[in-house]
Parts: structure tokens; C-alpha cells; sequence
């Protein structure tokens, strides 16, 4: 049996998903499926990246990661595939896994070999997925991709005094999910104090746990169950309340 993790934008009112999970099904009836989201903004690879970077490591090993966004069949459409710190990567070859993975090499990575007789990307993702749920030699599978395409990440901005991180998610509570990992912060900030600024004035000078370390209604800053900083409102929308939007920068000085 294979554990599958699905990743798409493919959204929850139209029968897409559905013909993915019947595509894997059909090559592999024992296949255990866990969605992590189908709606990811379209062709937003970014946002793609980064939900495939924050769940995956949680996941056993062996896991087979499928991310199928901003993928869409045509002849010369290429399926990638790869292995990584023992678990299985597989999606268009678009830029999404060179997002979470800056130092893949495309040595590490195989395509898919053209099917002619296989016609649109569900039954080509199913038929790949089962074929490394088996555990299938990877040069039987396909071929070394040769190329890798490659989109520019979007990192914070590091000095030693300040770092300017940008918005890359806002959850359906309207919580607010930064670009800036806990280690990160940390290994600048060297022990000193800070000042999180999410607008012009009234910064946050101390990070809390969770929510409910600030009293209702107030904005909190801390570091979520996947690592990143986040910027909520206790039992609020920081989205609306804070007028805080995808892409926007948030910055933070070292006094």
C-alpha cells in the first residue's frame, strides 16, 4: 500500500480531484490518500512550494508527494519525478519543486517516457504513482529529465539589523503566514530584541506560543506548527482587521 499526499489547484466544486484519486486507484486499489489542499490560488506555484515544503517531512518515509499545479497535458508536457531525504516527489516539471528544494540537482531527477497511449495527465499521474508505490527502478520508470525549469524564489530579504519577509499565505481563519522560518529568525537575531513591524506603527516586541497567549481581540506573532512566523488576531481575522494581503512585506528590526 502507498501513502499519497495531494497537493493541486484543482478546487472542490468540479469532478477533477475525483478522476486523480480514480487514476491512482485504478493502478493501485490499495493506495492511502492524504489531501493536503486542492486550493491552492491557480497555477500558483509558489504557494504550491510552500505547502509542499512545510508538510512533507511530517509525513513517514517512503511517502509519494504529488503536486499538480499549474499542470496541464500536452505532448510536450514532462513529468518529473524524484527521491529525496526518503521520500518520493512527483508533478509537472513547472519550478514547483525547485521552490522547495533550491539545491535539487536535475541529475537527481527522471521524467516520465512519453505513453502515446495514455491521453490526459490523471491517468499518467495514477499509472507514475503506482509505479513507485512498487518500489519500480527508477530507469525502468523514465529517462534523466536533462533540464530542470527553474522560477525565482521568493526568500527574505537578510541584513544583519532587519529582516524583510513577505506574506506567502493567508489561512481561512484570515491568519497571516510569513516566508520566515523559526531558524532563520533565530540565527539573526543573536539573543537581541525585535520589533515585528505588520504596519507602520505599533509593532510586536515579543513572540508568543500561540493564540490564546494574548488576550482576545488582540495581534499576536509566532512561529506555527510548520515552522513559519505567523501574524494572527486571537478569536479574529487578522487578514480583514489588519488589512494585511498576500505578497505584502512585513519587517522586522533588530534593536
Amino acid at each position: 500500500m502507498g501513502l499519497v499526499t495531494l497537493i493541486s489547484d484543482f478546487g472542490d466544486k468540479d469532478y477533477y480531484v475525483a478522476l486523480l484519486k480514480a487514476a491512482i486507484l485504478r493502478h493501485d486499489s490499495s493506495s492511502m490518500m492524504v489531501d493536503v489542499t486542492h486550493s491552492i490560488h491557480r497555477h500558483d506555484i509558489m504557494e504550491a512550494s510552500f505547502f509542499c515544503q512545510g508538510v512533507y517531512s511530517r509525513f513517514p518515509l517512503g511517502t509519494i508527494h504529488l503536486v499538480a499545479v499549474n499542470s496541464f497535458y500536452s505532448v510536450d508536457s514532462e513529468l518529473i519525478f524524484f527521491e529525496r531525504e526518503g521520500h518520493y516527489f512527483v508533478g509537472p516539471n513547472n519550478g514547483v519543486f525547485p521552490l522547495v528544494f533550491p539545491d535539487l540537482d536535475y541529475s537527481q531527477v527522471y521524467k516520465l517516457q512519453s505513453n502515446l497511449d495514455v491521453d490526459n495527465q490523471y491517468e499518467l499521474l495514477g499509472m507514475l504513482v503506482s509505479q513507485l508505490a512498487v518500489g519500480q527502478p527508477f530507469d525502468e520508470i523514465g529517462l534523466p529529465v536533462g533540464h530542470l525549469e527553474q522560477k525565482i524564489s521568493l526568500l527574505p530579504v537578510i541584513t544583519s539589523q532587519q529582516i524583510r519577509a513577505t506574506i506567502v499565505h493567508i489561512d481561512q481563519f484570515g491568519n497571516v503566514i510569513v516566508n520566515l522560518d523559526h531558524d532563520t529568525f533565530q540565527k539573526i537575531r543573536q539573543g537581541r530584541d525585535y520589533a515585528i513591524y505588520y504596519k507602520s506603527k505599533d509593532p510586536i516586541t515579543s513572540i508568543s506560543y500561540g493564540y490564546s497567549d494574548t488576550p482576545i481581540g488582540d495581534v499576536c506573532a509566532f512561529f506555527n506548527t510548520i515552522g513559519f512566523l505567523e501574524i494572527a488576531v486571537n478569536m479574529g481575522n487578522a487578514h480583514e482587521l489588519l488589512n494585511l494581503n498576500k505578497n505584502e512585506t512585513i519587517q522586522i528590526n533588530f534593536l
